[in-house]
């Protein structure tokens, strides 16, 4: 980050990411939440389970850049949480809580830091020592990351289930659609 303006921002966007989350949630139909679009890939379900596990890392990842920076702390593998934890299973509801209430006390801690925090590092096996502020960065954009995900699902899901057409009286002619619309 260049300056406390452009960290602002970055914040900003960081602690609106859960509403960002919410809004795009609301475009995809419930009944296409578990759909994936290959083995691979993650339903939308399974994102959200990955995002409130990340959410859980991330909030006490962020306590030790400030608390006790310069460690190495444990890392999660999402792969092997998201195989291993039995996501179909969890609730989205409960998933989308942690994922609001821990976002917002970490955005809620972050805006008080002293600017000397943001330089305190910690050791990560990928990418190796790290910022607080390149940390804040990366979660800015992880979020609408998988939002993006999402919404590649929804429209491969749709290619797949086309909405159905309404029935129509075309084949009637206008006197006969005329009385079938009135008679019914």
């Amino acid at each position: 980050m260049s300056g406390n303006n452009e960290r602002r921002k970055i914040l900003e966007s960081f602690g609106r990411s859960p509403a960002l989350l919410s809004a795009a949630l609301r475009e995809f139909p419930r009944k296409m939440w578990l759909y994936k679009p290959s083995a691979e890939r993650w339903s939308i379900h399974e994102i959200i389970l990955h995002l409130a596990d990340s959410e859980a890392s991330g909030y006490m990842l962020c306590r030790h850049f400030i608390a006790e920076p310069g460690i190495t702390p444990v890392e999660f593998d999402p792969g092997r949480w998201a195989d291993s934890l039995g996501y179909f299973h969890q609730s989205t509801r409960e998933a989308l809580e942690i994922i609001r209430r821990l976002r917002r006390m970490t955005y809620q801690l972050l805006v008080t830091v002293p600017d000397a925090i943001w330089s305190h590092t910690i050791v990560r096996s990928r990418p190796g020592d790290i910022l607080l502020e390149q940390w804040v960065e990366l979660q800015e954009q992880h979020i609408p990351h998988h939002v993006d995900q999402m919404r590649e699902n929804y429209m491969e899901w749709l290619e797949r289930n086309p909405p159905r057409r309404a029935a129509t009286h075309s084949h009637l002619s206008p006197k006969a659609r005329s009385f079938s619309l009135t008679t019914c």
